[in-house]
């Protein structure tokens, strides 16, 4: 029996890039399997999760999503959809899966502002840019007022 001391983290969600529920009903956000190896830790979840808001792409060897960056050539230099919840990646025991299922967010109102990656903050990708909003057709990108 161990009866040492354990903690726990949990993550509150932020989706304050959100600008509205469209594409957010029962069916509308539809399930993605992340790619664990193609996140950076230290960028993508140091507190063990990905926050809701990170910008996806699907790698198209395996069918598995990792961060959206133009620059890749596996398939995730296309923007697919933007994740719709933050998913935990670090287990209870310290450990990291190789895949994480997660929400993902194809229709929408977003503030790409309030996105929680910027190409200055994520040189492993994650973040929204031109491109990427032009991959997104189903997503209106527009300043909360």
């Amino acid at each position: 029996m161990d009866i040492g001391v354990q903690s726990t983290q949990y993550q509150v969600e932020d989706r304050s890039w959100l600008l509205s529920e469209l594409g957010t009903g029962p069916g509308e956000t539809p399930s993605v399997v992340l790619d664990i190896s193609k996140f950076t830790a230290a960028q993508h979840f140091p507190n063990g999760y990905i926050p809701s808001g990170t910008v996806l792409g699907k790698v198209t060897a395996t069918g598995l999503y990792g961060p959206y960056l133009d620059a890749a050539s596996d398939g995730t230099q296309t923007a697919v959809e933007i994740l719709f919840a933050a998913v935990r990646v670090i287990r209870q025991d310290g450990s990291t899966p190789a895949k994480v299922a997660g929400a993902g967010l194809h229709r929408g109102e977003v503030d790409p502002a309030k996105l929680p990656f910027t190409s200055s903050n994520a040189a492993a990708g994650g973040y929204i840019d031109a491109n990427g909003k032009a991959d997104l057709k189903f997503i209106n990108f527009r300043t909360a007022s």
